[in-house]
This record gives C-alpha cells, structure tokens and sequence, in this order.
C-alpha cells in the first residue's frame, strides 16, 4: 500500500505546489482503497482479511447453480475465512463444461493461487491443465469427483460414490423384494467418474450385470432436473411398465419424480438417490423419492482449503484418496442395510 504520510512530508516542505500535492494525495488514497479492496473479477468470490499476504486458493466446480456446488462453495469460502485465506472461485457453465474449467485453472495460476480444488466436469479432459498448473507449483486437490486417473492430483477428497451407489442399489433391490426389476437409469454425463461409479455401484448392489434384460431403459440428464423429467417421459413411454429407477443425484430424481406423477406411477415404481441435501431428504420424507444417499461436501470443501493452507505454510501435500463418507437416508428401511431416518437426514444434510 501507498503510505499517505509520506506525501504529507513532501507536500510540507513544497508550499508552492499544493495543488498538486493535493493531486497526488488524492491518486494515493484512491490507490490505497484499490489495493484494501475485494476483486472484481466475474465470478470469483474472496473471503478472509483481503491482504496480498494471504494465501489464495481457487476453488472450481462443475457449475455455479447446482445446490450441491452452491453448498461446497459457501463451505469453502467459510473455511478460507476461518483460515484468514482469500477465496477465489470460478465454476464452468454447465454440468460437463470442460473448456470452462480449463480456462479457470489457467485464470487462477496467473492470479498466484497456492492450491486448486476443483470438481472436474470431465475426469479426462482437464488433465492437461491441471499438470499445467502442478508444473507452476500449484497443489491440486480433486473434491467429489476423481479424476482418471487419480494420481493426475495430489489427492481426492470425496464421497466413495461407487459405495454410495451400492447403498442405492441394495436399498431399491430390498424394497422391490420378490419383484423381478424392470430397471430405468436416469445417469448422468459420460466420461465422469462420479457417473461411472455411482452407475456400477447401484448395479452391483442390485446384484445386477450390466447389459443385463432387467435394465429396460437408460438415458443421460447432466443432473439436471429439467432433462431428468424429459428423459423420464421418453422412457416410460417406451417401458409403461417400469417398477425401479436409478437416479444419479437428487435433481434427476425430482425430474424423474415429475414425469413418474404425471403418468400416474408413483404407486408402481420405487426410486433412489444420492446427494443427501435437504431439499432432497424433505423429498424422501413427502414420499417423492424412495431413499437418498447423504454426501458430505461441506466436510470436503472445508479439508480442501485447511490442505492448501497447510501447504502454503510448510510444504505439506495431501495425497491418495480422502472418504469423506456417505449414509443413507430413508423412512423406509431395509433389514441389513444401515440407514438413518429423515429426522437424522434434516438435522444433518450436507454437514
């Protein structure tokens, strides 16, 4: 910063150029708010004491509109404030926007950030650009989503989702019980480890193959409520008589929920979810969606930031893969399946 007291000395000792002493007083104290003030960059959000000294880590999601990134990121800014740090976040501009996140890794190196926590829209695509930025000095740390392969950061911090989609499927076999299934998969977007895992899980625990005759139907929604409830009607258009349906986040199930009200099906089919928010454990309980595997993003934002503060400070790296854990949550339980009632989920979404 400018110091003002200094110009004061000068301008005392040059009576005969105070008006442009005043000038320059002026420019000083505008350039001192500057430098003592938030960014104004698009898109990011600064939290802590603003100061250059404090460390800067950037945080990346798939979007800026998904509850699920919404939470993650007023958790991050939380914690970065806690830790006296400054926050930057970007998002790409839609559930599977690489280009976006590449283009927001390279925005934060050039901003001198300490560390990247990022949930890649694509475990493959940003590979490049996050060695880039290893390269540079940057610790990287995936958050929710695994890159592939996982080496490719320094370490995960996330949900086990092909457990979470175990929980899933061996809830929805439980409850069809002698039922053989007639199985809709609203998945979410190719080429995402979260999406391949949470789709192989919730079969493993259905016990069923992939390829199997019981998988009547499968569509792709990006996680979006919108898509969800359109491809729900395209598949129960195809297969009337569906009893089961994978959904790969609560958003999807909503839509699904939707489309599955309107035909008037809610009796026929039994459906679960994962994400654990409280919109979504509120939709448990009104009976909209059947169970829910509970995640816990703020538990991973907030280990993200205290690791690249610790970095910063010492040198110290994360690495491997952090269990953030996962529990599922329903009214409805199943003998042998651990699980917690929507009382429980309410008091604890997304903690």
């Amino acid at each position: 910063m400018t110091n003002i007291s200094s110009f004061r000395k000068i301008t005392h000792h040059s009576g005969i150029h105070r008006s442009l002493s005043a000038l320059v007083l002026a420019g000083a104290i505008a350039m001192t708010a500057s430098a003592c003030g938030g960014s104004s960059t698009p898109g990011t959000t600064n939290s802590g004491g603003g100061a250059s000294a404090n460390v800067k880590v950037g945080l990346i999601t798939k979007t800026d509109t998904n509850p699920y990134f919404v939470k993650l990121r007023e958790a991050a800014k939380a914690e970065a404030a806690k830790q006296g740090a400054d926050l930057i976040a970007l998002a790409g501009k839609f559930d599977g926007d690489n280009e976006g996140q590449v283009t927001a890794i390279e925005n934060l190196v050039s901003q001198g950030v300490k560390g990247i926590l990022i949930t890649p829209n694509s475990s493959t695509g940003i590979l490049a650009a996050i060695k880039s930025a290893r390269d540079a000095g940057v610790v990287v740390i995936a958050l929710d989503t695994a890159t592939d392969p996982a080496n490719a950061v320094d370490a995960t911090f996330a949900t086990d989702n092909k457990q979470a989609g175990v929980f899933e499927g061996k809830w929805v076999k439980g409850t069809l019980g002698a039922k053989t299934p007639k199985l809709l998969m609203l998945d979410g977007t190719p080429g995402g480890t979260v999406d391949d895992f949470r789709h192989n899980g919730f079969l493993e625990g259905m016990g069923i193959a992939a390829g199997s005759p019981e998988i009547a139907g499968m569509e792709n929604t990006n996680g979006d409520q919108t898509k969800a409830q359109t491809a729900m009607e395209n598949l129960l258009q195809r297969v009337p008589d569906a009893n089961a349906v994978y959904t790969i986040n609560e958003p999807a199930a909503a839509g699904g929920y939707q489309a599955i009200s309107a035909a008037g099906k809610t009796a026929q089919i039994t459906m679960a979810s994962i994400d654990g928010s409280c919109t979504g454990v509120a939709n448990v309980k009104s009976g909209k969606i059947g169970a829910t595997v509970m995640q816990f993003p703020a538990k991973m934002a907030q280990k993200g930031v205290d690791a690249v503060v610790t970095f910063a400070k010492d040198g110290t790296k994360p690495s491997g893969f952090i269990d953030t854990g996962a529990q599922l949550i329903t009214d409805h339980p199943v003998t042998g399946l651990d699980s917690k009632d929507t009382a429980w989920g309410l008091q604890n979404c997304w903690g």
